[in-house]
């Protein structure tokens, strides 16, 4: 898949992703209309890659599933990213002023909406979770919605973020800082490949091997989203950098140096497109999605 080719599949399933959270949010003009207003602007006023329910989509695809009987699922994926970044930009977290090219939840309404605006995308997210899929029984898509919960959860992102709390102000090994990215970014990353192979009807060979892609994309990404906080550009990343530093945050830069912390990087992405290697060219957008994680700008 050329980077044309890519960017032209990236466009166009950011937009089916997005005109299915359209669809699924409230008007801004129903009550409650302040918090209807700030679930959208986080939601869709800055737009976003939408790389986990691309993720979704594009497993599912590998595995010769149907893209489109698993919308709502991507969906329930960018409603719990999206959660996670308002609540991860208050002032008792992060205390972030800018996100996706516009002022945060808590900046652009107040503190006590953009809580609720968060917890309101996580209660939306299990509710789209929970739409049947044609040609998968309810036992398996009551799997997977336990899937994304602990992985979302104290097992996965939640659990990862607070040892990321815990781990500011003191000095961290390299295990202990690769424990919080598998946990606070990779976890729902590693889920959004599982759950996508999963319903879109692999085999259980499959699966693993999108699952163990999902865990090293996932490292990648954190590991690339280190490096850009340190050398990124706010008007590309549409957030300000320099956040892991002010915050005396654990990173790979800051415990290796930005040249052995790109070879991780490159690391991972290999893990990565050593799992693909029995797919057949279903898996190209995946194979392309993770090469190209080296050169992000944001």
């Amino acid at each position: 898949m050329t980077p044309t080719e890519l960017e032209r599949y990236l466009d166009d399933h950011k937009l089916m992703v997005e005109k299915q959270l359209d669809g699924f949010v409230p008007s801004a003009n129903r009550p409650p209309q302040r918090l209807n207003a700030a679930i959208r602007h986080s939601l869709l006023g800055g737009g976003g890659k939408r790389l986990r329910p691309i993720l979704v989509l594009a497993s599912a695809e590998a595995v010769g599933g149907r893209k489109a009987d698993l919308l709502p699922m991507a969906c329930a994926l960018e409603c719990i990213h999206t959660y996670s970044l308002i609540h991860d930009d208050l002032p008792a977290m992060d205390d972030d002023d800018l996100r996706r090219g516009v002022p945060t939840c808590h900046k652009a309404f107040d503190e006590a909406t953009a809580i609720l605006a968060g917890d309101a995308l996580l209660t939306l997210a299990f509710q789209l979770a929970a739409t049947p899929i044609a040609g998968r029984t309810d036992g398996v898509v009551l799997a997977m919605i336990a899937q994304l919960a602990r992985d979302a959860g104290i097992h996965g992102m939640v659990g990862g973020q607070m040892l990321d709390i815990l781990a500011e102000n003191r000095e961290t090994t390299l295990a202990e800082l690769q424990n919080i990215h598998i946990h606070k970014t990779g976890a729902l990353i590693r889920a959004s490949c599982l759950i996508g192979a999963t319903l879109g009807g692999g085999d259980p060979e499959q699966i693993r091997h999108l699952n163990r892609f999902g865990e090293a994309f996932g490292l990648a990404f954190q590991i690339t989203d280190d490096i850009l906080d340190v050398i990124g550009d706010a008007r590309i990343m549409g957030k300000s950098p320099g956040t892991d530093k002010r915050n005396n945050k654990a990173s790979y830069p800051a415990l290796m140096g930005l040249a052995q912390a790109r070879q991780e990087a490159q690391n991972m992405v290999n893990e990565a497109l050593e799992a693909l290697s029995s797919f057949p060219p279903t898996a190209d957008p995946l194979r392309a999605l993770v090469s190209r994680l080296l050169d992000r700008t944001h």
